[in-house]
């Protein structure tokens, strides 16, 4: 039985929107944010610590941390620049509060490479999510108030970050198909797509559960 949807998607594909959408549909829990905020709980480190290490900073760290905390549009979060951790480190810290996310009954997990993370699950329904340049474009700017340098800045390099990040701690190409049960043009609308990723998450349970029997 699929009892967690892992969202993975371009960046200004609408993921948020429509994992949002399908949480309150389901009336399962949606971990977008929280995950960043947890993230960004454990990597905290002694301020001596940060400074013995300040001179070593990462520039794929430094791309990935940013992604992390970029990727959710939430201001709030404390500044990455706080927390001076190897990339390792960092990438375990994720797979930690991922795995911890999955083990807390239904849910909808968005990004962070939860379809990686959770490869070998079973109960796990995978979705990427993609649009045109377009439509990307007019909803970053939309999000960013219309700052239309930092909305073509963040459209040009969030999905190469992704790219790199997956490349380089799984060898794989960004998205895998393999890792992901559909594929959907969020162009199509956004309840739309949703209907049809409920669509599919019916007819996969129906599914198993007829081989069960």
């Amino acid at each position: 039985m699929k009892q967690i949807i892992l969202i993975d998607r371009e960046f200004g594909a609408g993921g948020m929107t429509i994992a949002s959408l399908l949480a309150e549909r389901l009336k399962w829990k949606l971990f977008d944010d929280e995950l960043s905020q947890e993230i960004a709980r454990l990597a905290k480190m002694p301020l001596e610590v940060c400074r013995k290490r300040e001179e070593r900073k990462d520039p794929f760290l430094h791309r990935l941390v940013h992604l992390i905390w970029r990727g959710s549009f939430d201001r709030n979060l404390p500044s990455p620049d706080l927390a001076i951790l190897d990339t390792d480190c960092l990438v375990a810290i994720v797979q930690k509060v991922i795995l911890q996310a999955a083990e807390k009954g239904p849910c909808i997990i968005v990004g962070r490479g939860a379809p990686y993370f959770l490869r070998d699950r079973k109960d796990t329904l995978s979705v990427f999510l993609y649009a045109s340049r377009e439509l990307k474009y007019h909803r970053i700017l939309k999000r960013l108030n219309h700052n239309k340098k930092e909305a073509l800045e963040l459209l040009d390099s969030q999905d190469e970050h992704r790219q790199k990040f997956v490349k380089h701690y799984f060898g794989h190409d960004w998205p895998n198909r393999e890792y992901f049960h559909a594929f959907f043009n969020t162009g199509i609308g956004d309840n739309i797509t949703v209907d049809a990723i409920l669509q599919l998450l019916d007819a996969v349970n129906q599914k198993e559960e007829a081989v069960k029997k």
